[in-house]
């Protein structure tokens, strides 16, 4: 599809962009598509990814091979256990914190996507509804066909085949809009929620992971444990991977909304009509909803109305003048009267449910949970993720200074020589 135009207002994002000499075309002021703005974007935080890796490796590098060797039993404990701790503890508070951050982000997305698909499933409802009250009508008044030519003689009307259902049908056929159209509110609903569950999901075992490394960080480091800080460092590897990755996805979406939310309603007019092939009047009607803007269907409405009251007030004069005349033609009357009263009624809501408000509501709500919820969501996941990777960056960088700091075990192999109880002190004795 063509990419909708741009217009004056375009956040400093989108112009930053513009001004970057990179080789890959960032996307011109005649075109509002962000694809390849907003892979350059995620890719800012692989280049953060790597330059961390590069100086955790530098680091742990010169930690080990740097150090100065040792006297022969020297058992002296090495400088700088207190700023270990302290950093390590600061680094693990700091990921606390923005695992808090991170649950709160997340539920504020979700509640976000979920006025989405509300607001989508409520659209889908009101066309529905539309759908239904001009197809029961005009099947009902379809099946009042055969006994036309009994109320026919009534109008003595004889060569014109009369069919009083035949400007109404007509005049309701026009009203269900949406009739026909290959794009499915529904459809979208069970899309977004599909997408929503597994990235809730996802964000929630993040979540959880790196709650994991903080607690069994500090076992490790409250218990001196090797072999738990050598696991530790292993998962603080992968969980910082893993919030590298989500901050290009967050930062990515988060611009890539942020420029969606600041003028949302010509590319969805736009892109609404390409997909549904809707004339721009009824789109505008919906989506803008002003008084600028006349009913599209409000013509359709008043022919039907003034159909209705004058084969209703038709059928009235025959059956008070007439019948007594015909007596055969009142069932015929009667099933028509009947059908007529249907669809008088079922005209009523249609009035209500064409009319701009309900649909420009749900429009509203769903930008409302989009660019408040999802995206304030998404500014906490992303401060989640920035915390996260400087957090467990220090921790990476501490765990090996940690790890110096415990007591070797040929302490423990030392402390046996004064037991008692060693069978070898008292074969010496």
């Amino acid at each position: 599809h063509p990419a909708p135009p741009c217009t004056s207002r375009q956040v400093g994002w989108r112009r930053l962009l513009e001004a970057l000499p990179t080789d890959t075309p960032v996307p011109s002021k005649a075109s509002c598509t962000p694809s390849q703005a907003l892979l350059l974007v995620a890719a800012l935080a692989g280049l953060g990814l790597g330059l961390s890796l590069i100086f955790i490796a530098v680091y742990l590098i010169r930690f080990c091979c740097c150090r100065p060797p040792e006297p022969p039993g020297a058992k002296s404990t090495p400088p700088g256990g207190g700023c270990v701790t302290w950093s390590c503890v600061a680094a693990l508070l700091v990921g606390c914190a923005g695992i808090g951050i991170g649950f709160y982000g997340n539920s504020e997305t979700s509640d976000g996507v979920s006025q989405l698909s509300s607001a989508l499933l409520h659209a889908n409802h009101t066309l529905s509804t539309i759908d239904h009250l001009v197809r029961g009508p005009v099947t009902e008044l379809a099946r009042t066909r055969p006994q036309i030519p009994q109320i026919h003689v009534l109008f003595q009307r004889e060569g014109q085949g009369y069919h009083p259902q035949g400007p109404v049908a007509q005049q309701l056929q026009g009203l269900a809009f949406w009739q026909g159209v290959p794009l499915s509110p529904l459809q979208m609903a069970a899309d977004v929620s599909f997408v929503e569950e597994y990235r809730w999901l996802a964000y929630v075992l993040l979540l959880l992971l790196e709650l994991l490394v903080c607690l069994f960080t500090l076992v490790g480091l409250a218990k001196q444990s090797k072999w738990l800080v050598v696991v530790m460092t292993a998962m603080s590897l992968l969980v910082l991977v893993l919030s590298w990755g989500s901050m290009g996805l967050e930062a990515a979406t988060a611009v890539g909304l942020s420029d969606f939310c600041s003028n949302p309603d010509t590319y969805v007019l736009n892109l609404t009509q390409e997909e549904t092939g809707l004339s721009s009047d009824i789109l505008n009607y919906y989506f803008l909803c002003n008084q600028a803007i006349t009913n599209p269907f409000q013509q359709r409405l008043t022919l039907s109305q003034r159909a209705l009251a004058n084969i209703h007030s038709q059928l009235q004069g025959l059956d008070r003048e007439a019948v007594p005349q015909f007596p055969s033609a009142q069932k015929p009357l009667l099933s028509l009267e009947e059908t007529l009263n249907v669809t008088e009624g079922n005209f009523h809501q249609l009035v209500a449910l064409l009319h701009c408000r309900g649909l420009h509501k749900d429009y509203g709500v769903a930008l409302r949970g989009l660019c408040e919820d999802a995206l304030e969501g998404l500014l906490f996941l992303l401060l989640f993720s920035l915390l996260s990777a400087g957090a467990l960056a220090t921790t990476l960088c501490s765990l090996p200074r940690a790890w110096a700091l415990f007591p070797p075990s040929d302490d423990y192999e030392d402390t046996d020589d004064d037991d008692p109880f060693n069978p070898q002190v008292q074969t010496l004795a």
